[in-house]
């Protein structure tokens, strides 16, 4: 999903791009990253392969580290040997949710879940192997490549008339076109290595989000309000995430309503 966009933005902007999927580079097989960048040897590389399934880490918590920290160590390790930075993408789930203001990027993380647990160990592996990284944290993903909350609450309006949703998780949705934009900046602008926070501005919960989804596409269906415990999911989440940055220059990404305005008209254009 990310993968997609970051490679179409990259090639709008002339550059020279090798997106290679899961069945092209296994990053968890030393083998095939070493060989992998000793043919490409790129500039940069952005690492968008990732276990993205946070319930589903709390039962494979190896597995998810396997790819969230032992991959991203092994790419970043590559890429240092061969002079190339690395673009390693995290997650707003290494905090825990404790604060009630936004998270920047000098906060200490204190991962809840398995999930979180490995992408907190990704960000400190590629930044021990490669000095010459970009750790960006991020929030709520969804994007046209790939299934996500917005889809499934369009799914779920559509075979019922009500939808139970969350509202005591408080974080930013972040549109995958946005945040590749940002990153294309990032590279581009050749800004200082380090953590970046680049999600969405603005923040709401899952609940408001279900609201603003149905009410951007005339679609009937009531939300009804749910506590995270009453939902029982097998991992925890953070109570709030949002992230803010202390970095002056850093990409600025636009208010989350937008992302979804933006979002919803790429769809129709991809459904048409």
């Amino acid at each position: 999903m990310l993968g997609g966009d970051v490679t179409d933005e990259l090639v709008g902007r002339d550059h020279e791009v090798y997106a290679l999927a899961r069945a092209n580079l296994d990053i968890t097989d030393p083998a095939d990253v070493e060989d992998a960048l000793r043919e490409i040897r790129p500039d940069v590389v952005v690492n968008c392969a990732a276990w993205t399934d946070v319930d589903g880490a709390e039962a494979n918590e190896r597995a998810a580290m396997a790819v969230n920290d032992t991959g991203a160590g092994l790419l970043a390790r590559a890429a240092r040997d061969r002079g190339a930075s690395i673009v390693q993408i995290s997650s707003d789930y290494v905090f825990d949710g404790a604060k009630r203001t936004p998270y920047v990027e000098s906060d200490m993380p204190n991962a809840l879940s398995a999930y979180g647990r490995s992408k907190q160990a990704g960000e400190t592996s590629v930044a021990v192997a490669n000095p010459r990284h970009w750790i960006v944290r991020t929030s709520w993903l969804y994007g046209v490549r790939g299934g996500n909350f917005v889809e499934t609450m369009l799914r779920l309006a559509s075979e019922q008339p009500e939808v139970l949703v969350v509202s005591d998780q408080v974080g930013s949705p972040t549109y995958t076109r946005h945040l590749a934009t940002a990153i294309a900046d990032l590279i581009e602008g050749r800004l200082p290595y380090g953590i970046y926070h680049l999600a969405a501005a603005g923040s709401c919960s899952w609940y408001e989000f279900a609201q603003e989804i149905f009410d951007l596409t005339d679609t009937e269906c009531r939300v009804m309000a749910a506590t995270t415990e009453m939902l029982g999911r097998p991992a925890p989440r953070p109570a709030y995430s949002v992230l803010g940055t202390e970095h002056d220059d850093a990409p600025v990404l636009p208010d989350w309503r937008e992302g979804l305005r933006a979002y919803l008209a790429e769809r129709a254009r991809v459904m048409a």
